[in-house]
C-alpha cells in the first residue's frame, strides 16, 4: 500500500459519520457541524475581499431580516445565519456551509417582489440544512487526497494565479439534481411557514429562463451556471403547489411595494466607480488610475486586483492593491520568499522596486517581473509571469503594462457614475411601448420588460411602480 493511500484509508476510518438534519439519517462526512461552520466563515471573507459588498445598509437590513426570517423555521435555527448582498451586477445567489448566504445586487434588481427574495434565500438556506456544501467537499477531499493535489504557486503568486479564491471556488460547487430538487422542495416549505406566496417562486424562474436565453456572462459565473434548468424547476414547482390543497394561496403574503421601493437608486449593471475597460486600457476613476493591457488579453477587473491572461493561457498580468507596506520593503518581502529567487535583468525605464525573478512550483518553474510603488498613499503591485524560458517572448508586453500605468486626471473619466434604477407610479394604464417613450431608459425595452417581469406588448395598470434605469454612460477619454 504506497503511503498516500494509506493516508486515504486512515482519514476514511476515522471520519465521523453526522446526522443529516433533515432526514435524521447518519451518512459519512469528513466535515463536522464546527468544521462546516468554520469553512463557510473562512469562504466568507474570501468572497466578500474579492467582490465586496454593497454599500447600503437598507438593502443589507431588509435581505437580513427577510433571510433570517426563513432560517429561524428550518431545520437548523441554530447556525450563525448570516445573510449579505454583493455589489456584483450578475444574477446571482449562492450558500456557503454553515450560513453565510450572499445574493448579488443584480438578482434583486431583477425581482419584483419580497417573496421572490424568500424563493432565492429559502433555496439557498436548503442546500445549508442539508449539508449539501459538506457533503461536496468531503467528495472533493477524499478526490484531493487520492489524487496528491497541492498547491500550485507560492502564495504571494497565487493570489494573482487563482482568479477564484477558495469561497468562489465554493460557491461554485455543483451540487446534483437530487440535491437542487430537495432544496426547491425546502425553500417553498420555508416561504409557506413564513407566509409567503410560492407562486411567487413561478415568477423567479420565469425571470431566469429569460435571463438564461440572453445572458453574455460576466465576472462571476452566474447562478444559472452552477443551477439546473429554470424551466424544469418552474414544471415541477407549478406540480408542488397545485398538489399543496387546502392552503389559501390568496392570503398569503407576496410585499411587492416595500421590495420595489427598495431598490430606488440601486445601482444596475457594473459599476465603472469600481473600475472598467474602455478596449484595452483600464480607468479606476475611485483608485484615480488608468492602465494598459495588451491587446487580445483576456481581463478581469476584481475588488482587490485588476488581471489580464494571455491568449495561449500561459502568461498573466495583474495589478493589486499591497497594503501600507513601503514599496522597497514589499519588493524585499516578495523576493525572499520560499522558492523565490530574483533574475539578474537591468529594470531600466521600470519603477525604482521593480525586479525580474523565478518561482519554483509543484507545476515547474516560473518566470517574471514585479515592481512595486506608491499612488495616493498605497503601495500597489504589478506583477507579470509566464512559464520559465517563456519570458523573453512576454517580457515586451510586460514592460509596456508597467510603463503605462498613469494618475487618471480626465474629469470626464472620474466624474463617471453607474445606472440607477428609478421607479416611476403611473399615472395611467400604459403598454410597456408608451411608458417606455414616455419615460426613458438607458436599458433597452427588452431589458425594461425583464426587470420589470413583464414583456413587450404588455399593458401595465395605473398606479402601478415600475423600474426604468437612468444614467450610465460612459464618455470617450480624452
Amino acid at each position: 500500500m504506497t503511503r498516500r493511500l494509506l493516508a486515504l484509508s486512515l482519514l476514511l476510518a476515522l471520519a465521523a459519520c453526522v446526522r443529516n438534519p433533515l432526514t435524521g439519517k447518519r451518512q459519512f462526512s469528513l466535515v463536522s457541524t464546527q468544521e462546516e461552520i468554520s469553512i463557510g466563515q473562512q469562504a466568507a471573507k474570501d468572497v466578500q475581499q474579492s467582490i465586496g459588498l454593497l454599500p447600503n445598509p437598507q438593502v443589507q437590513e431588509y435581505v437580513a431580516r427577510v433571510g433570517k426570517e426563513l432560517a429561524a423555521k428550518s431545520e437548523r435555527p441554530e447556525l450563525p445565519w448570516s445573510f449579505q448582498v454583493l455589489d456584483d451586477p450578475t444574477v446571482n445567489a449562492f450558500a456557503l456551509p454553515g450560513g453565510p448566504i450572499f445574493i448579488t445586487r443584480g438578482i434583486l434588481t431583477h425581482m419584483n417582489s419580497e417573496a421572490e427574495l424568500a424563493a432565492v434565500l429559502g433555496h439557498e438556506i436548503g442546500h445549508v440544512t442539508a449539508r449539501h456544501s459538506a457533503d461536496q467537499i468531503t467528495r472533493a477531499q477524499v478526490a484531493q487526497l487520492g489524487l496528491g493535489l497541492g498547491s500550485v504557486l507560492s502564495p504571494d503568486l497565487a493570489k494573482y494565479g487563482e482568479l477564484a479564491s477558495a469561497g468562489l471556488g465554493l460557491m461554485l460547487l455543483k451540487y446534483g439534481r437530487n440535491a437542487e430538487t430537495q432544496s426547491d422542495e425546502l425553500g417553498l416549505r420555508y416561504m409557506l411557514d413564513a407566509r409567503y406566496d410560492p407562486r411567487e417562486m413561478l415568477d423567479l424562474f420565469r425571470m431566469l429562463s429569460r435571463v438564461q436565453e440572453g445572458q453574455e456572462g460576466g465576472r462571476l459565473p452566474t447562478w444559472l451556471a452552477t443551477h439546473p434548468n429554470p424551466g424544469d424547476r418552474l414544471n415541477e414547482t407549478q406540480k408542488r403547489i397545485a398538489g399543496l390543497g387546502g392552503v389559501d394561496l390568496s392570503t398569503l403574503r407576496t410585499e411587492q411595494v416595500p421590495y420595489l421601493r427598495l431598490l430606488q437608486g440601486v445601482p444596475y449593471g457594473e459599476n465603472p466607480r469600481q473600475g472598467f475597460f474602455q478596449g484595452t486600457r483600464f480607468f479606476h476613476p475611485e483608485l484615480r488610475f488608468q492602465l494598459d493591457f495588451p491587446a487580445g488579453w483576456k481581463t478581469a477587473n476584481q475588488t482587490q486586483a485588476v488581471l489580464g491572461v494571455s491568449p495561449k493561457q500561459d502568461a498573466l498580468l495583474g495589478l493589486a492593491l499591497a497594503g501600507n507596506v513601503p514599496p522597497e520593503q514589499a519588493l524585499r518581502q516578495f523576493l525572499t520568499q520560499q522558492g523565490v529567487q530574483p533574475l539578474p535583468v537591468a529594470t531600466e525605464g521600470l519603477p525604482p522596486q521593480a525586479s525580474y525573478f523565478q518561482a519554483n512550483t509543484e507545476q515547474g518553474a516560473v518566470q517574471g517581473l514585479t515592481a512595486f510603488f506608491s499612488h495616493g498613499g498605497t503601495t500597489y503591485q504589478l506583477l507579470g509571469y509566464t512559464a520559465a524560458g517563456q519570458l523573453p517572448a512576454y517580457d515586451p508586453a510586460f514592460r509596456a503594462t508597467f510603463t503605462s500605468f498613469r494618475e487618471l486626471t480626465d474629469p470626464a473619466m472620474l466624474g463617471v457614475q453607474p445606472a440607477r434604477l428609478e421607479l416611476v407610479t403611473l399615472p395611467e394604464a400604459m403598454t410597456l411601448e408608451r411608458f417606455h417613450a414616455r419615460y426613458p431608459s438607458t436599458a433597452p425595452l427588452e431589458e425594461v420588460a425583464l426587470i420589470n417581469g413583464v414583456t413587450p406588448g404588455d399593458t401595465l395598470p395605473a398606479g402601478q411602480l415600475v423600474k426604468r434605469v437612468v444614467g450610465g454612460a460612459l464618455p470617450t477619454p480624452r
